[in-house]
């Protein structure tokens, strides 16, 4: 009998691991994989520079300085070493695993607060289809396409979470601790989060909230700020640069921005009041938690947003606790809609999974049109932009420092592909992706300004203007539109961009 039994639980566990690895790799296909977008310039500059020390010798700071708090690109690289196999593959290889275990641990949760397997599975199937899902206003997704530590601390977190839920604290400090060395701002969200799921799991402040209104609760301890660097007047660089940063300031977020900050914990609120009166306390506690933090975090993100004397706070971002928020309101709502409407009917399962991939699909596709939807290693692209990287990557000298557009990144086609981290080769600091890491690093201000004042109207430079970028910053590449400008060595280009070496003249560097 108990040989029956331990067959039986390993046949449940190895189908719980294929349906979740099933729908990791549905849910990767439907987001879509991207490696050097957006914030990846940064995480996969940073690994390369690990495993080749030659490499960004004239801009390492706009990525070292940044990862100093985070052992991710360490990490990454010493695991590349230790495999053997390429950093493509082990982005890519991670990708799967982070994504997977979010969804392992989104089971684990919806395991203690739903008992029908059903409603499990329909939460998974919910997080999985919407894992490109835009977070209110916070430049975030649910997780990213590419792979960033955000995605590894999530997963983390979330264990952590189901750690909480089954009362083991000991368990979830770890968690927690492992998930700080990943990424800090993300692990003070999931520790600050914890924390408040605990006060809910607590059997005599559970009491007292049923018979309180949440209205009369007003959090303490809001006005602790001890740092007084906070306070320090902000440099002219570093304001210009936190200004291109919109999503930074919670009062410039447009009203359905506001609806997302809005709409969750008066969600989270109905869910604990009809739970409590149907007797369903595990799910009424983990409403309340998920209501406590996002009142707390909420207050606590427009009282350090609004006064000119804690702007040195706003690059911590305090609004992307909705990260965690919007996981769970997710979760929940996949769970409900399985318990509720989907049942144990296939059909409605089959249409509830097309629709909800399918829509999230398209908008994919729309939003990266010009490039593969899965971009596999070692594949050539059909992106004019990534081919030009690819180029420049094979084919210059390592030491090459190219000026390019710092707006490229904006340019049509260009999907938001880092020059940096995919043509492997130092580049003057960019308008756009560059400007987040200098609200990060206030002391690269004054030489991000620099250079992006050098590169200005840059849509009319001649080769005077070349030479004397070269002069300046010691600039030997450039990545040009065609035509091109004349005076220009353009050993490769396509119909729409070119690269091209700048004439030197050794007498005119100052760099």
């Amino acid at each position: 009998m108990e040989l029956k039994r331990t067959r039986s639980r390993i046949a449940a566990a190895m189908h719980e691991a294929l349906g979740i690895l099933l729908f990791t790799l549905v849910g990767f296909a439907v987001m879509g994989y991207h490696p050097g977008l957006e914030d990846d310039g940064v995480y996969l500059a940073a690994v390369k520079a690990d495993l080749r020390p030659a490499l960004y010798p004239h801009d390492a700071d706009f990525f070292r300085v940044q990862l100093q708090a985070t052992l991710f690109d360490r990490g990454m690289a010493g695991f590349v070493r230790a495999t053997g196999i390429s950093v493509s593959w082990a982005e890519l290889l991670w990708q799967l695993v982070s994504l997977y275990l979010t969804l392992w641990a989104v089971h684990r949760i919806a395991r203690r607060l739903f008992p029908e397997p059903r409603a499990r599975w329909g939460g998974i199937a919910m997080v999985a289809a919407m894992f490109a899902l835009p977070v209110a206003g916070t430049a975030l997704n649910i997780a990213d396409q590419y792979l960033h530590p955000r995605n590894l601390a999530t997963a983390i977190i979330l264990f952590a979470v189901e750690r909480a839920l089954a009362r083991k604290t000991w368990h979830a400090v770890p968690l927690l601790l492992l998930s700080f060395a990943v990424h800090p701002i993300m692990a003070a969200f999931g520790a600050s989060f914890c924390f408040f799921l605990s006060i809910a799991q607590t059997d005599c402040v559970f009491r007292w909230f049923r018979r309180v209104s949440l209205a009369s609760v007003e959090p303490a301890s809001l006005a602790a700020v001890p740092l007084g660097w906070i306070f320090e007047p902000p440099t002219p660089s570093w304001r210009r640069a936190l200004e291109t940063r919109r999503y930074y300031f919670l009062y410039r977020w447009t009203w359905y921005e506001w609806l997302g900050v809005l709409g969750p914990p008066i969600l989270f609120w109905l869910l604990w009041r009809f739970t409590l009166r149907r007797g369903q306390n595990p799910l009424a506690r983990f409403a309340l938690g998920v209501l406590l933090y996002s009142v707390f975090q909420q207050l606590f993100a427009m009282i350090i947003l609004g006064p000119p004397a804690t702007i040195r706070l706003t690059p911590l971002q305090p609004m992307r606790y909705l990260h965690l928020v919007f996981i769970f309101l997710v979760m929940i709502a996949g769970c409900l809609l399985a318990r509720l409407i989907l049942l144990r009917k296939p059909a409605r399962w089959a249409v509830f999974v097309l629709a909800l991939n399918s829509g999230m699909f398209l908008s994919q596709r729309a939003q990266f049109a010009a490039t593969e939807h899965i971009e596999l290693p070692h594949r050539s692209s059909r992106n004019t932009w990534l081919e030009a990287f690819a180029w420049i990557r094979e084919n210059t000298p390592v030491d090459a420092y190219f000026a390019l557009d710092p707006y490229y990144l904006a340019s049509p086609g260009e999907d938001f592909h880092s020059f940096r981290a995919l043509a492997e080769r130092s580049q003057l600091a960019d308008a756009i992706k560059d400007t987040a890491v200098v609200t990060q690093v206030p002391e690269l201000g004054p030489r991000w300004s620099k250079q992006i004042d050098a590169e200005s109207g840059w849509s009319h430079f001649r080769l005077t203007d070349f030479k004397r970028l070269n002069a300046e910053f010691g600039t030997d590449w450039v990545l040009v539109s065609i035509p091109q400008p004349g005076g220009l060595n353009c050993p490769w280009h396509d119909a729409s961009l070119a690269v091209c070496q700048i004439p030197v003249d050794r007498k005119a560097q100052t760099f």
